[in-house]
């Protein structure tokens, strides 16, 4: 992959997985990995799911960086054997930790999107293509303690080819290899790839971890901490792109559209909409379409539960909130809704439609929706 490619297994505006030290408010799953090591019967195969940017992909990478770095049990000697590890960490000062840093290790490789040589864009799913290196990877000679591992981040990505091709390898691995799919939406996956793997559930973070991994990221958390945790419900990887591409003032401003419906304030509906048209806006366009989608969810969480999601993500959203979702009949309406804005988002998105196009036509979907 040539230097100006982009990483398709890094957030924008964060560290890799690989350069993260410390992984924050996953204490279970890594425990749980721990169990199975120190059981002797560690699973060959293990899927990592959680919702998006919760250190699925962290976790991954400490739990290759240990498994590189620990030698197995047998290897150890006769007579003294070490006491069981209680923990993924490993000294950054050991050679397996350079290598990986670097990218050197030979008893790890990854899996994810590669680049179109036709286009020199990263291609929109993971082929089988990619899956076959591990022939040649597992054909070569072992070192460390004969491990290999093997990161697929992520494995939704794959297309059937691919999964089929993963499927064998799952099926009949070599001796001491293990392999770690990302995954943050295991439904999609083949159930046999499912049933082949232990699955780690990752959660989402707490307000207090969301600071510490942000703080580790070089991001300090906002003025209005709490509209952030809310937005980015306990995902860092949403926190930092909500932060890089301005993602609170733009919520707080489809917050204050809301609250003018079913009127419309239509001079801001169209400020609004040039805000996702503007040259080199395709980032922030496809985050206010998230957002929109956020909002919806949280119009129909309202009129369900008989009050609003706590904490606001918004200065006044309670009250827009409340007011177009009041009882479960507006939920319904305001669910439907949602379903029909995706998928016209994602129809014109795919035959590229105007972006401000697009976005005015969902807000006057959304103002039909409060009309009634």
């Amino acid at each position: 992959m040539s230097d100006a490619a982009p990483a398709a297994d890094q957030v924008p505006g964060a560290p890799h997985p690989r350069e993260t030290p410390t992984l924050f408010g996953q204490d279970a799953a890594e425990q749980a990995f721990l169990t199975a090591y120190n059981s002797g019967r560690l699973h060959h195969g293990w899927l990592l799911t959680g919702p998006r940017g919760v250190g699925k992909a962290t976790l991954a990478w400490r739990i290759a960086r240990f498994l590189l770095a620990t030698p197995p049990a047998e290897d150890d000697g006769l007579f003294s054997a070490p006491p069981a590890p209680i923990t993924l960490d490993i000294d950054p000062e050991h050679p397996v930790a350079h290598r990986l840093l670097a990218g050197s290790d030979p008893g790890l490789i990854t899996i994810t999107r590669s680049v179109n040589d036709k286009t020199g864009r990263l291609r929109d799913e993971i082929v089988v293509d990619d899956v076959r290196v591990l022939n040649r990877f597992f054909g070569l000679s072992a070192t460390d303690g004969g491990r290999r591992v093997v990161i697929v981040d992520c494995a939704d990505e794959m297309n059937v080819n691919a999964a089929n091709a993963l499927l064998k390898m799952l099926e009949e691995p070599p001796a001491r290899t293990t392999l770690l799919l990302i995954s943050h939406r295991p439904s999609g996956l083949l159930p046999t790839i499912r049933s082949r793997c232990r699955t780690l559930r990752l959660s989402p973070l707490s307000p207090a971890d969301m600071g510490r991994a942000l703080e580790q990221a070089g991001v300090a958390m906002p003025g209005n901490a709490g509209h952030l945790t809310a937005l980015a419900a306990g995902s860092v990887g949403a926190a930092l792109r909500l932060t890089a591409l301005g993602g609170l003032d733009l919520y707080a401003e489809l917050i204050a559209l809301l609250a003018t419906l079913p009127r419309l304030d239509r001079p801001r509906a169209l400020a609004l909409a040039e805000t996702a048209a503007q040259r080199g806006a395709g980032d922030r366009f496809d985050l206010l379409l998230d957002l929109i989608d956020t909002a919806l969810a949280r119009l129909a969480r309202t009129g369900a539960a008989g009050q609003p999601p706590q904490p606001e993500a918004a200065r006044g959203e309670a009250e827009t909130l409340t007011r177009l979702a009041p009882n479960a009949h507006s939920a319904r309406a305001w669910a439907d809704a949602a379903a029909e804005i995706t998928a016209r988002s994602r129809h014109g998105k795919a035959v590229n439609l105007d972006p401000a196009a697009l976005v005015l036509d969902t807000v006057f979907k959304m103002q039909k929706t409060a009309a009634g």
